[in-house]
């Protein structure tokens, strides 16, 4: 199989030469900057399979260098790397598009099983035949494989989280799904600061279908959501 291309950014030296010697013994190529800028430099120039940024860069925070990536590739999975400890650190990370955050210090075996999990959500050869077909929710076409919904003429390009999540009330209409189930199979754990996030991709979901006014994602307190298509 071909080696998976990440971008590492990171300006504390020490701790970039471990990790990186780490990530390579695991049979990773690793692409390292020491600033924001740069990385993005060479983001605009290569191709990449995941990023992990810290998000303390000079010349470039990594907030503003995610900002950046996503407007170029919404699909790349993305890991923060932060000592902050401030739940809006988190909760800014997780809301411009990174996938998941380690909180330093952190080991090795943490972050090659996040990288490990978002790879693998990301190939898109391991979608089933029954994942390319395309959905119909209300009025609207839903083609996960292509990660896109139409309606009639309009296309709305998603992210793959957005589809993973779309996919899965897709597969639940007019049922409730618990929030703890919702985060355990779209980012892989159950905790707060994801909790927010799946607000603010719930928030997504009701602006895409907002036109097919028979397409309610109803919030069920202290539960879940439900999504329900009434019939006409």
């Amino acid at each position: 199989m071909k080696k998976a291309r990440i971008l590492y950014v990171e300006d504390d030296i020490h701790l970039s030469y471990v990790t990186k010697d780490n990530l390579e013994i695991q049979g990773y190529e690793i692409i390292f900057c020491e600033d924001g800028q740069s990385a993005f430099e060479v983001f605009k120039k290569e191709t990449f399979d995941l990023c992990i940024l810290d998000v303390m860069l000079p010349n470039m925070d990594g907030f503003t260098l995610a900002k950046k990536i996503r407007e170029k590739d919404q699909e790349i999975p993305i890991i923060f790397l932060t000592a902050k400890s401030m739940k809006e650190d988190k909760i800014t990370g997780l809301k411009i598009g990174a996938d998941d955050y380690i909180i330093k210090p952190f080991s090795i075996e943490e972050l090659i099983l996040k990288i490990e999990i978002f790879l693998k959500r990301s190939r898109k050869t391991e979608y089933t035949e029954q994942e390319k077909e395309i959905l119909k929710i209300g009025l609207y076409e839903f083609d996960y494989s292509n990660l896109s919904l139409k309606l009639n003429n309009q296309t709305e390009r998603l992210t793959q989280k957005e589809a993973d999540l779309l996919k899965l009330f897709a597969g639940h209409i007019n049922s409730v799904l618990k929030r703890d189930e919702i985060l355990k199979k779209i980012w892989g754990k159950d905790d707060y600061f994801l909790g927010r996030s799946l607000d603010v991709f719930i928030s997504r979901l009701r602006k895409y279908l907002k036109d097919d006014p028979s397409i309610n994602i109803e919030n069920i307190h202290g539960v879940g959501f439900n999504m329900q298509i009434k019939s006409t």
